[in-house]
């Protein structure tokens, strides 16, 4: 390949890597439905959790995440020092924006925890703690996932990576747009907790 053939190959391989909707796969696989039919319409772990199928919001959480992790290995196997960023930054993109749903992908909280496990462990660790944290402070998983997105930047600057600081901040800043109606809500006070009935 060439000089520029590479960054490409990789670039669309962590973007199919993530495009994979393992929410709608598991959730159809395990007889609960189509999931975009399903509560936020969402293809992540929390809406599969409002199927009431706890097990199969797992998984999703597990793949998602995964897909994100494993985009990094092979990124970086293929092109060590910069790789690895490159197919994960990617592999967050396909989950957000999958081509094969018409780009309307979840949020990408837990793929961005993958990735920022598979890049800097220490960054990840600091994710999840803040995601796990705001989760059981507040009982609201668009401000658990939002508080870890922000976190990632901050730790791999504070950790002694400043080459991630600009992917992560990248990442963040999707992962705020794509919840850009829960934070009104948030404002409203109108955002649901987990485990509260709709009214």
């Amino acid at each position: 390949m060439t000089l520029w053939q590479m960054p490409a190959f990789i670039m669309a391989l962590g973007y199919f890597l993530g495009s994979i909707p393992f929410g709608i796969i598991l959730t159809r696989l395990g007889g609960a439905g189509d999931l975009r039919a399903i509560g936020s319409g969402n293809i992540g772990a929390t809406n599969v959790l409002r199927t009431g199928r706890k097990g199969l919001a797992a998984a999703t959480l597990l793949l998602d995440l995964g897909k994100g992790a494993a985009a990094v290995m092979l990124g970086e196997a293929l092109l060590p020092g910069g790789g690895g960023a490159m197919a994960g930054v990617m592999a967050f993109i396909g989950h957000c924006y999958p081509v094969w749903l018409r780009f309307a992908g979840g949020k990408g909280v837990a793929t961005m925890m993958g990735v920022c496990l598979a890049l800097a462990w220490p960054v990840g660790l600091v994710f999840a703690a803040v995601w796990i944290g705001m989760l059981l402070l507040t009982r609201i998983s668009s401000a658990g996932g939002m508080s870890a997105a922000l976190s990632a930047p901050a730790a791999a600057m504070l950790g002694g990576r400043p080459e991630l600081v600009i992917p992560c901040a990248a990442m963040a800043a999707v992962v705020l747009w794509r919840h850009r109606t829960n934070i009104a809500r948030l404002i409203k006070g109108e955002e649901p907790r987990i485990g509260s009935k709709k009214a």
